[in-house]
Parts: structure tokens; C-alpha cells; sequence
């Protein structure tokens, strides 16, 4: 069991234990000691010496037993670093990633350097390694001691994934970051460091005790043997120091130490099996009784060695193995759990299968049994396993499956899911529920409907007792199903199904109904979204945030959040903006910054940069998605995705690339039952950005007219036809088809099309040569754009000439068409602060008008010339800004309201 895993058994100890803890040399030891430990200093000067010396990264490689936890102890507490060294021990056959992360990040902030700087992170679903591992390198790069990380074990982590970002926290460690690693085999990846000078290595044959050292060993567990006896006692040995630890305890009991040592002989088999014989065989029965039945687990305390042995004093004598030093070792400071010698414990369950294999399953079943009541659900379900005992185990994890996934533990449910045998899963109605939801999250959805099929027809094989819970699941895992689909009459069908479950789930005590309603209605918004029900889809993700909120479920709280922002995008970039940056921060909070929700809330982002025309910034937000999309299906923000992407190559002026993202687009809508409401946003941008190709205009053209008509009457495709015929020189056809957008005026303004339609509307009238009808549209689009910074659509149907000639007119926004101007010329659009205090009283428009004059050279009277309104109006609304801005002259009042974003960052002179 790894150091992370004894919070899941002890969870009033610390996640991951300090190894170091309690090394204090007590004075006048004549060897020196771990305090409260037992366990001797050996000092190994020319080992201690290569570790002084090392640089960034201590590859120690050996087999078991030969010493490399005990040297790097030896070391750490000779040269009084305890409070600077984190220590990982590897889980047995680690796989999962996310776990073993978060061990090293609770182990580095157990050192007090690292308890300032290393954030704490909460498990979640879809948490990925690398942006742990890159957050922890940002997190030390302001080391200004070194810190030293063991990570003990290394060759148990078998998970590619952990491995792969292993290899980058090498790369991004910062220079006072030493990593030491303990191994059974070489590390890969290492060759760059080691060609750099950077690498120092121990192996096996360095660990080797000398004869002096081997004499300061026997010495420290008060051996006396003469040289000869110690010289052949070293030469069978050859050095190991397991071996010599272990025979060392045995020469302390032997009545003949000399005759001890002469007989001991043999290699490795020989020397284990002379280990049981002499060292184990020699206990007390009560204590090899202990070593053998404990010997399946991982770890081990008092009242479970209990269960396991049917003693009542299993903590006093695993305390006074741990005393000894050779075979137990504490693995928390307050000395509740321990763990046996990797290699003893091996030693100890090929006995336990030598001696008493028949009753190796009904151990792992008190085991199974001890963890479930406990609270440790994963230990519980392993041993069931272990023990082969499928029925319990599934039960178990059937039990824990909801647990799991909002402790952020999908990956390890999974794991669990994947070690029952096919027949067993395919038997097993509510394994086979957990397994087609995992083919869900593969996207492998006719394979998941088989599933949820076979677990439909199997349910009459279930207890009454666990049929009602049973029935949930599947429901919700059809519901994610028709979800990931765009399935919308199936999911309209179980979401009704799950609500009325509700009703009735209170008598029956599974203590789901809050988390089923929540979930229930942000799938619904979800799926609202996704059919262009915009108000319900609002409300529904609404009242989902606020039962997230009241029930304290802060993943609830992410999806609501991000789904309301991504609703939001195009229509208010302002409240996009604002909902999915407090998703965002809610993500970093618990760690949660890789998972689909948070893709969700980078995709939202993206896009809101684009809108601003803040063109550099929108990829990092895209690269970010993208990459948290590759472990979740999430339907709405990988459609998103490809139109966003398109849309900054537009903006870009690179076609070619953007047609490359509208097909990624394509390959997701295929995978969808019913349309989604971004498909025609998908299909526009990629008809749109046609028109700039050579032959363009004819495709577009055949395309409109095959169309459904219902689809060539949305207001998306409606500014592509009036792009089109704007490209073929006809303005009145153009007019005449944004009229009915125009005429239903209502949300015009605010929403992104809406100013590009008042935009094309201007181009039109221009070409018709009507310079009253162009200025009134563009002025109109004009005042849309000026709140939240709307530039996209100037980008995406760039007229400069229109621009400049409406800053000679009665403009109110001169520093805006300044700021689309410098834009359209290659310039960048300044960041606006993110912390700025709101305003307490919005301004009335009258007041907004005087305040897009402030940042130009014109005076009062000037002002009000240009608004045709009296000198003592313009002095009334200008005092009563100041008042609403809580500034008290017009240089402070122009900083404000760039902050705001009621003004545009530049700003010229008239």
C-alpha cells in the first residue's frame, strides 16, 4: 500500500507520511540512531560523498534488498536534512496516475518549504498528471534552498501515463529541486541527464557493504564476531544488505554467533529459504502466526492484524518488530501503520501459500470485510478480488461506484472495473452498467448500448434491496448516453425517469436524490442548449448552481457553471467571461483543471478572447481544452471547439487552417443523433470562410440553395447569404436578406450577430451609396461592440474606409474605431484587468455618450456641440459620472472606464 493509501485507511493521518520524521541523533550514541525507531545510522563515507556532490537528479538502481532506502536514510538524517526531504514509497503495481501525484504533492508539503509553496489539490474525475506536474514546477520555481524528493519504489509504478510525466517533471524541475530515485531496474529517459553531467548513479554493487561497514552493522545490533567469521559471513553475502540486516537480528538470538555465521550459505533462493527456516521459524507463535496472515496486505495495524490473526495485542508486537528494525516499518509518524520489508514480505507470503493455501481466500475476505466496514472501500474491493470472491467484490464496488467518482477516483474505479474476469462482468448486471459507461466516456456508444441492454434484461437476477439503485444507474447511464448522442428525445424520456425516481428515492436510503436532481438538470440544460432552447437551458443550469451550491457539491458546481458560460458565449461575452472564469478558479481550487467540465470553461474563453479580438490569446485557451477533451466525451464544447478554431484563422486571414477545424467539427456532429444547435453555427463559418477562396462564392451558392429551407432561414445563415451576395456586388439583395433579422430587433444589439448584421448593413448601404442608412447601422454596431469590446465581426468583414469616415461624423466612438482600426493594421488589443471593483449604479446612456468624449481633445462646449445638447447638460452628466465612478477628474474618470471596459483601451486625439 503506497504512502498515499494511508489516507484511505487512516483518515485522520496524513496522506502521504514524512520519511524522516524523528531522525535526531540522541547524544552520546555510540551508533547513531533513528530516534523512537530503533534503526541504526551505518555511515557509508564514500556513498555520503557521491550524494554531497549530486546535482539535479540521484538514480539509485539495485535489486531488493540491497540497501537504497537504507543509505538515502542513513544520509538524510547524518547531514540533518529531515525538514527538506518529501518521501514517496511506490504503491504495489501503481496504475494510477492521479493517485501517485498527489502522494508526491502531499509529501513535498509535509516539508515546510513546501507546505508555503505547493498547492494543495482535491481529487476529481478526468484530473490529469502533466498539468499536476507542471502546476508543482511552477509551484517550487521560487526555491531558494533545495528540497530534496525520494521517490522509493520507483520500479512498482507501471502506469506509461505517470511514467511519461515523470520524465517531465525531470525536464521542468527547477534547479533546486534534487530528485533522488530508488529503483529495482534503470529508469528511462535519463540518457539526456546523464550525457549533461547531471545524473549521478549508485547501483547494486555500490550498496555493497564493505568490511567496515558491515562491522558497524553487527556492532549497532550488538553482535560480536570475530574478523574471520565476519569476512565469510560478507563474502556469502556478497554485500547485501537485507541479508546482512536479517542475519544480523538472527546472530543477536543465536546462543553460537561464530558457528551462526560460519553455516550461513547460498544464493539468493538458498539464503530465502535459510531466512524463513532460522529467522522466521524462530519467532514466538504468536508472532510468526501475525507475519503469515498479515503478509497479504500491503499495510498493516493493530485492529486489523487483529481481525486477521483472531489476537487482541497485534499493535504491541508489530510495535516491537518495527523496534527491532529488520522486518516492520512505521510508515506514519505516530506509528500506526506499518509495512513489511518489500522483501520479507515476499519471503512471508510464499510461505503463507507454502503452508496454509486454503486459507488464503478466507483472508482476503476478512481483509475485504475489515477495509468495507473501515471505510476504505478500494482495499476492500481488492482483496475480494484477491480472494476471488467476484460477488463481493462487485457488491463492493457496485456500493463505492458513486463514492469513487465524486472523490475524483474514476481511474482507480475503473482499474478495479478491469480486473474481473469478461464472463464475470457480462453475468453481472450492475458491473455491466460501470462498464458501458466507460465505453460512453470512449465514445464507443453502440458498444455501450449493447451493454445497457444486456444489464437491462439481467436485472430480475438482482435482490429486491439492491434492484431500486440498480434501476438509477442504468437510468443515468442511458441519460449520459442519450447525452453524449445529442439523443434528445431519449434523454427528455430518462431525465423524466430519474426525476421520478426521485420522488420515491428517500424510502429506499441510497441518499442519491439531491446529486440525481442536480445532475438532471444540468444534463437538461445541456441538452437544451445543444436544441437552441436557450431560456430553458438558462434556467435550468441556473437552479442547478444554486442546489450544487446548496448541497456542497463543487463538481455540480463546475458543470453548471461552465455549461451557463459556453450558453453564454456568443450572446453576452461579459457574463461568458464572468462564469467561466469563477469555473475556472473553482478548477484550480480542487485541482480539477484537466477535467471535460473545465475544457468547457477554456473553450467559453477562447471564444471571448476572439470576440475582443485578442487573437494571441485565444490558442493557449484552445491547447488547454483540446487536451482535457482527449480523457471525456463532452459533446458541447468539442463542437464549440472547431467553430472557435475556424473563426481565428478567419480572423487570421489562414483558410486553409480554418477548414481543417471545421472538419474536426464535422467528425463530432456525425457521432450525434439529433443535430445540435452549433451544427448550423459550423456549417455557416465553413461556408463563410469558402467566399474567400477562389470559387468560392459559386459552392456557397449551391450550397444555400440545397438547403433546408428552415436551415437557410437561421440568422447564421442568413449573414452568410448576405456575405455572399455582398462578394457577387449586390448590396439590395444583401439588405433585402438581413431585413427580418433587422426588423426583429429585440437582443440585437448586445449578441455578437447582432452587430454583425448591423455591420453588413452598413457595408450594403455604403455600396447603395446611402451615407445617412450606413452611418446610422454602423453607429448602431458601433454602440453594441463598445460595452463588452465586441471587434470580431470588424475582423471577419474588415471596412476600414467606413471607420474612418464615421470618425469625422458625430461619432460617440472614437477611441473604439481607433482601437478596430490599429487592430485591422496588425496592432494587438490590450488585456483589461480582471480585478477591477463593478460599479455600484450602472451610467444611463445619456452619461455613457459624454464619457466615449472624455478620452479625446475635445472640451466641454465642444461636446456638447457635437451631441447638440446644452453646455449645463454636458457639466450635469459629466459631475454626475465622476459620482458613479468614484473618480474625481477626467483623466481618472477615462482610466475607469477602460478598466470597465465602457471605454476602449486606446484612445486618440480628435
Amino acid at each position: 500500500m503506497s504512502a498515499h493509501r494511508i489516507a484511505d485507511v487512516n483518515p485522520s493521518g496524513p496522506r502521504a507520511h514524512h520519511a524522516c520524521d524523528n531522525l535526531a541523533v540522541p547524544d552520546g550514541a555510540t551508533a547513531p540512531e533513528y530516534a523512537g525507531t530503533g534503526v541504526r545510522l551505518i555511515p557509508r563515507p564514500g556513498l555520503f560523498e557521491l550524494l554531497n556532490a549530486a546535482e539535479r537528479v540521484v538514480q539509485v538502481s539495485a535489486p531488493a534488498g540491497s540497501g537504497k532506502t537504507f543509505l538515502l536514510r542513513s544520509w538524510i538524517a547524518s547531514h540533518g536534512l529531515a525538514d527538506r526531504v518529501a518521501w514517496v514509497s511506490v504503491g504495489l503495481d501503481e496504475h494510477d496516475p492521479q493517485s501517485f501525484w498527489l502522494s508526491v504533492l502531499d509529501s513535498l508539503r509535509t516539508t515546510p518549504i513546501g507546505a508555503e509553496r505547493v498547492r494543495e489539490l482535491t481529487a476529481a474525475p478526468g484530473l490529469d498528471g502533466a498539468a499536476m506536474v507542471e502546476r508543482l514546477a511552477e509551484d517550487l520555481s521560487s526555491l531558494e534552498e533545495p528540497v530534496w524528493l525520494v521517490i522509493d519504489d520507483l520500479h512498482e509504478l507501471v502506469s506509461g501515463e505517470a511514467i511519461d510525466q515523470l520524465g517531465l517533471l525531470l525536464a521542468l524541475a527547477p534547479p533546486r529541486l534534487r530528485l533522488m530515485l530508488l529503483t529495482r531496474r534503470d529508469c528511462q529517459g535519463l540518457h539526456r541527464l546523464r550525457v549533461e553531467g547531471q545524473l549521478t548513479e549508485i547501483r547494486g554493487e555500490d550498496l555493497r557493504f564493505s568490511f567496515d561497514e558491515s562491522r558497524a552493522l553487527m556492532d549497532a545490533a550488538g553482535v560480536q564476531l570475530s574478523d574471520a567469521a565476519l569476512e565469510l559471513l560478507l563474502t556469502t553475502t556478497e554485500g547485501w544488505a537485507a541479508g546482512l540486516r536479517l542475519v544480523a537480528l538472527s546472530l543477536a538470538r543465536h546462543p553460537d554467533p561464530e558457528q551462526y555465521a560460519a553455516g550461513f550459505s547460498g544464493r539468493e533462493r538458498v539464503v530465502a529459504e535459510y531466512l524463513v527456516a532460522e529467522v522466521l521459524e524462530r519467532q514466538p507463535p504468536e508472532v510468526r502466526r501475525l507475519l503469515l496472515r498479515t503478509s497479504l496486505l500491503e499495510q498493516v495495524n493493530g485492529p486489523l492484524a487483529d481481525q486477521l490473526t483472531g489476537c487482541s495485542n497485534s499493535y504491541r508486537i508489530l510495535a516491537e518488530l518495527e523496534d527491532a528494525g529488520a522486518f516492520v516499518v512505521a510508515v506514519d509518524a505516530e506509528r500506526t501503520w506499518f509495512r513489511y520489508h518489500r522483501l520479507f514480505a515476499d519471503l512471508l507470503a510464499l510461505e503463507l501459500r507454502r503452508t496454509a493455501p486454503d486459507e488464503l481466500p478466507g483472508l482476503h475476505t476478512i481483509a475485504a470485510g475489515w477495509f468495507a466496514e473501515n471505510g476504505h472501500p478500494v482495499d476492500a474491493i481488492r482483496h475480494a478480488q484477491a480472494g476471488e470472491d467476484w460477488g463481493l467484490a462487485a457488491r463492493l464496488l457496485a456500493d463505492s461506484w458513486r463514492r469513487l467518482y465524486f472523490d475524483g477516483r474514476v481511474v482507480t474505479a475503473l482499474e478495479l472495473l478491469s480486473r474481473f474476469p469478461a464472463d464475470t462482468i457480462a453475468a453481472d448486471p450492475e458491473l455491466a452498467v460501470f462498464s458501458a459507461g466507460n465505453k460512453i466516456m470512449a465514445g464507443s456508444f453502440r458498444e455501450a448500448e449493447r451493454g445497457l441492454d444486456s444489464a437491462a434484461r439481467m436485472a430480475v437476477s438482482l435482490s429486491h434491496d439492491r434492484r431500486g439503485r440498480f434501476e438509477i444507474q442504468l437510468t443515468i447511464a442511458r441519460e449520459k448516453l442519450a447525452l453524449a448522442r445529442n439523443d434528445l428525445e431519449s434523454l427528455t424520456d430518462e431525465a423524466h425517469r430519474l426525476l421520478a425516481s426521485t420522488e420515491t428515492m428517500e424510502s429506499i436510503d441510497f441518499g442519491w436524490g439531491e446529486d440525481v436532481r442536480v445532475g438532471v438538470l444540468i444534463d437538461a440544460g445541456i441538452a437544451e442548449m445543444g436544441a437552441g432552447r436557450e431560456q430553458d437551458a438558462e434556467r435550468h443550469l441556473e437552479d442547478a448552481l444554486v442546489e450544487a451550491r446548496r448541497i456542497g457539491r463543487p463538481i455540480y458546481e463546475l458543470q453548471a457553471l461552465a455549461n451557463a458560460a459556453l450558453l453564454s458565449v456568443f450572446r453576452s461575452p461579459s457574463i461568458a467571461e464572468q462564469r467561466a472564469s469563477q469555473a475556472i478558479e473553482l478548477a484550480r481550487q480542487h485541482g480539477w483543471e484537466e477535467t471535460a467540465s473545465a475544457a468547457t470553461a477554456y473553450v467559453v474563453l477562447g471564444g471571448v478572447m476572439l470576440t475582443r479580438g485578442r487573437l494571441e490569446e485565444v490558442e493557449p485557451w484552445l491547447d488547454q481544452a483540446e487536451r482535457a477533451l482527449e480523457y471525456a466525451t463532452e459533446p458541447a464544447a468539442a463542437l464549440m471547439l472547431p467553430p472557435i478554431r475556424g473563426l481565428l484563422e478567419i480572423a487570421r486571414g489562414r483558410h486553409a487552417q480554418m477548414a481543417a477545424a471545421n472538419r474536426d467539427g464535422e467528425r463530432v456532429e456525425g457521432m450525434l443523433v439529433t443535430p445540435h444547435r452549433l451544427a448550423t453555427k459550423i456549417e455557416a463559418i465553413n461556408l463563410f470562410g469558402m467566399l474567400a477562396r477562389a470559387g468560392g462564392t459559386e459552392q456557397v451558392e449551391r450550397a444555400l440553395a440545397e438547403m433546408d429551407p428552415d436551415v437557410r432561414e437561421t440568422r447564421e445563415m442568413r449573414i452568410v447569404g448576405a456575405s455572399l451576395r455582398l462578394a457577387q456586388s449586390a448590396p439590395e439583395a444583401a439588405v433585402d436578406i438581413l431585413a427580418p433579422i433587422i426588423e426583429d430587433s429585440n437582443g440585437l444589439k448586445s449578441s455578437t450577430q447582432g452587430i454583425e448584421v448591423l455591420l453588413l448593413e452598413a457595408i450594403a448601404r455604403d455600396a447603395l451609396g446611402d451615407p445617412d442608412a450606413t452611418s446610422r447601422a454602423l453607429e448602431r454596431a458601433l454602440d453594441g461592440a463598445e460595452p463588452n469590446g465586441v471587434l470580431l465581426p470588424f475582423l471577419l468583414h474588415p471596412a476600414p474606409d467606413l471607420l474612418v469616415r464615421q470618425t469625422r461624423l458625430r461619432t460617440s466612438h472614437a477611441a473604439l474605431i481607433s482601437e478596430i482600426l490599429n487592430l485591422l493594421s496588425g496592432r494587438t488589443v490590450a488585456a483589461r484587468p480582471q480585478d477591477v471593483e463593478p460599479l455600484r449604479e450602472p451610467l444611463s446612456e445619456s452619461e455613457l455618450r459624454v464619457l466615449r468624449y472624455l478620452p479625446t481633445n475635445l472640451r466641454a462646449p465642444e461636446i456638447a456641440g457635437e451631441l447638440f445638447v446644452s453646455l449645463n447638460t454636458i457639466r450635469t452628466h459629466q459631475r454626475h459620472l465622476y459620482t458613479k465612478l468614484g473618480v474625481h477628474s477626467r483623466a481618472d474618470a477615462v482610466k475607469r472606464g477602460r478598466d470597465l471596459g465602457l471605454l476602449s483601451p486606446s484612445s486618440p486625439r480628435r
